[in-house]
């Protein structure tokens, strides 16, 4: 395994609409391959879904300690991320290349990773979630603005 910056003894949390089944399907694949352990809180096919009713649960588990981080996936992940960000204590960052993975862990301790499976390849996607995934949170001025981001 990768130098992991996440509690591995939890499990990673998955969810996704029917535009990001597919991505979802073998990312966990390729997650269980390497030695994790994940949670798939659905969508399982590709029917019309309403995004919130997966990304929901999956920010919950990871807002209740439940899992290490979670990983959504739709056509945009506009609507997964904006979901997953009404959660306290949910940082969710969509990203479309492996440096914006980077900076949301880097800059915003993001807990969470939002993938456009419509814009990104498969491979990107996996790059993305292992930058993501080995990227320790930089702390310093950030800290602050992290601090400011919550409503309360």
């Amino acid at each position: 395994m990768s130098s992991y910056v996440f509690d591995i003894s939890k499990p990673i949390a998955l969810g996704s609409d029917h535009a990001g089944i597919d991505y979802k399907k073998e990312v966990i694949h390729w997650l269980e391959s390497k030695g994790y352990t994940v949670k798939d809180f659905g969508t399982y096919n590709t029917d019309s879904v309403d995004y919130p009713d997966f990304a929901h649960p999956t920010a919950s588990s990871v807002e209740n300690g439940e899992a290490a981080f979670g990983i959504l996936f739709c056509g945009s992940a506009n609507g997964v991320a904006m979901t997953a960000n009404k959660h306290a204590n949910i940082r969710a960052g969509l990203c479309w290349l492996t440096e914006v993975a980077e900076l949301t862990r880097l800059h915003n301790n993001a807990n969470m990773i939002c993938v456009p499976a419509r814009f990104v390849t498969l491979n990107l996607a996996k790059e993305m979630i292992e930058k993501f995934m080995t990227t320790a949170f930089e702390g310093g001025r950030h800290q602050n603005r992290v601090n400011k981001i919550a409503c309360s």
